[in-house]
């Protein structure tokens, strides 16, 4: 038996070990209150990491992935590999979310681009005043700061 092996055996004796010891024998920590990263992903955060990960596709007018899309196909398809159905338009989309304030927004909301009562446009809000959105015909899916003040914002539930 190798040293390796025998250190489990040695730290059950001793009743404690310093989580670099467990770590070194491929044991794991479990932290009370702290979720793992794969626990803590909400769908919204699962659906931000998808659209992210779609940068430089090409914008195509009613795609829906997984190579193209349009800015509602783009949240359609993120959200429903995250496990969440959407409806198809951007319009159909904020009528089912759940309607929130720009203080309560969070990574992974819906933004909607609005004139007057008209929701012409949709990304997914990334933080920090950014949403990731397919733009327009001739643009790919990307990053990009909000530019204007009229928007909503509505969490898929």
């Amino acid at each position: 038996m190798t040293a390796l092996n025998r250190v489990p055996s040695l730290m059950v004796r001793a009743g404690t070990a310093s989580a670099l010891t467990i770590a070194a024998v491929g044991g794991s920590i479990v932290v009370p209150g702290v979720a793992s990263d794969a626990a803590a992903a909400t769908p919204a955060t699962k659906a931000l990491q998808i659209a992210a990960s779609k940068k430089g596709s090409p914008y195509k007018w009613g795609a829906i992935g997984p190579r193209r899309f349009d800015c509602s196909g783009l949240t359609l398809y993120s959200f429903k590999k995250a496990g969440k159905k959407l409806p198809r338009t951007a319009a159909q989309q904020y009528n089912r979310t759940h309607h929130i304030s720009a203080r309560s927004r969070k990574a992974g909301d819906l933004v909607f681009f609005h004139s007057g009562s008209s929701v012409y446009h949709v990304g997914i809000y990334a933080g920090k005043g950014k949403i990731w959105h397919a733009p327009k015909t001739g643009d790919v899916v990307k990053l990009q700061k909000i530019w204007t003040k009229s928007v909503w914002y509505g969490r898929v539930s």
